[in-house]
């Protein structure tokens, strides 16, 4: 016998005394720990007070025969394999037996080996179901960090990079296309650090005027402008001791980018209207959609800035490129929003998984969730079916390719030189509006060097 098979508990339910003995003494030589009750009921009670790895179960007995024991111990949830034993037995019996719960069934009379074959064949089964869900966790462990799911080898990447340096205060500045998860990646760095416990702050430095963002960034005192009746702190001293992402940081007005530097480098901000600094301790992380190095060339962004936030970059792939994602991230959608919706359980069709493959996503992964969301309120039976997803995910497209390709088959040239730089500058502009005007990106989707777009760019006279 094995060590860990000598450790096993067994409880013996039969109403014959020669047998329960037999069996006690038996099992015990082969190292098992060995109780007995006489029956159901008896067995029951002390399965509730005891933990048993099997049960050796008796069909006919009084009080309470085995097929009500098996019955009210599998509604109760009891976690042991239970083996069934009678000598009126049949065929049928074996079977009932087995779709109410038991593991096996063994016919009386019997020989020892027989009870111990069942009993080890028992435990390899137990041994191969424990290591395929341990096997399961750590895959899932891999695949989930800090809110985010993937298997794609650049994100795991990223994931341990994460966690390397979520400690540093250096700046880090997250690139990636909309959609791609730049808060999230943020986030991750706060809330896996010692910051954890201080504020997460984001601003989006886009979606405020250009006159309200440093008052919201620094704070004012009374009297700074018009409407400052009261001081106000800003998100630099909300997010003392914690961190402060600056989203869209390719949007800041340049007046405003000189005195973010000046804060970066003294670690002290200035309230608007107000004489006196203040140290703050913040970490900052900046995100983009944008190409700073292209918005520096264009004089729209200080170099000496872009320099200072990018210490340390993080480029997240967008989710055409790591599609072997889409279908985990759709189950963790479909999880996410069947608590919410009161839709436990939902799965995705294979049809409707069939559309979401072959789609594009140039809105990324938030487009993901919200297609799938739409999906789970849309659709019926439990099922995400590919009809209720958005019309532009599961719509074919038209045959021959883009609408600019069709339309351009259909025109009037047939000159190759023509019809290539027609073809061109519609793939480019498709690029750059997928990738926001990011050229970089876009460049990457075309597959061409940046310096090529750039030509092709002022050579097509794209705007």
């Amino acid at each position: 016998m094995k060590s860990e098979e000598c450790k096993k508990n067994i409880l013996v339910v039969d109403d014959e005394e020669n047998l329960r003995h037999m069996l006690k003494v038996m099992l015990r030589k082969q190292g098992y720990l060995v109780d007995a009750a006489r029956d159901g009921s008896e067995a029951l009670a002390m399965a509730a007070e005891n933990r048993y790895d099997f049960v050796l179960c008796d069909i006919r007995m009084p009080v309470l025969d085995g097929a009500g024991f098996l019955e009210k111990a599998t509604a109760d949830g009891l976690d042991a394999i239970i083996i069934m034993m009678s000598a009126y037995g049949t065929i049928e019996t074996a079977i009932d037996c087995m779709k109410q719960g038991a593991y096996d069934y063994i016919s009386k009379p019997f020989k020892n080996d027989e009870i111990l074959l069942v009993l080890k064949k028992a435990t390899e089964r137990e041994r191969l179901k424990t290591e395929n869900r341990e096997l399961k966790e750590e895959l899932h462990k891999e695949c989930v960090f800090a809110s985010m799911v993937s298997r794609n080898q650049r994100m795991l990447e990223i994931f341990a990079l994460i966690r390397k340096i979520s400690d540093f205060r250096t700046t880090v500045l997250i690139l990636g296309e909309s959609g791609t998860g730049k808060e999230l990646i943020a986030r991750a760095l706060h809330f896996t650090s010692t910051r954890k416990r201080a504020s997460f702050v984001a601003v989006n430095c886009g979606a405020i005027p250009e006159n309200l963002l440093e008052s919201e960034l620094f704070g004012h005192v009374r009297g700074a402008f018009t409407d400052a009746s009261s001081e106000k702190a800003g998100l630099f001293e909300q997010a003392d001791g914690g961190t402060l992402l600056l989203d869209e940081i390719g949007e800041m007005p340049l007046p405003l980018q000189v005195k973010l530097l000046r804060v970066l480098q003294e670690g002290e901000i200035r309230r608007v209207g107000g004489s006196a600094a203040k140290q703050v301790n913040v970490r900052v992380l900046s995100a983009t959609s944008k190409d700073l190095e292209q918005e520096v060339a264009w004089g729209r962004f200080r170099e000496d800035l872009y320099f200072r936030l990018n210490v340390l970059s993080i480029a997240l792939p967008p989710l055409r490129e790591r599609m072997e994602d889409l279908p985990l991230l759709v189950d963790h959608f479909l999880g996410k929003y069947g608590a919410e919706l009161g839709k436990e359980g939902w799965r995705c069709s294979a049809e409707a998984m069939k559309a979401l493959m072959n789609y594009p996503w140039p809105g990324n992964i938030r487009e993901l969730e919200n297609s799938v969301q739409r999906g789970m309120l849309l659709s019926e039976g439990g099922t995400l079916e590919a009809h209720c997803l958005p019309e532009r995910v599961w719509k074919k497209p038209l045959a021959g390719g883009a609408d600019g390709t069709v339309q351009l088959l259909a025109g009037d040239t047939i000159s190759i030189k023509q019809g290539t730089e027609q073809l061109e500058r519609e793939m480019i502009r498709k690029a750059l509006e997928r990738t926001s005007g990011n050229r970089t990106h876009a460049a990457r989707l075309l597959e061409i060097s940046h310096r090529s777009l750039l030509y092709k760019i002022k050579e097509y006279g794209i705007e």
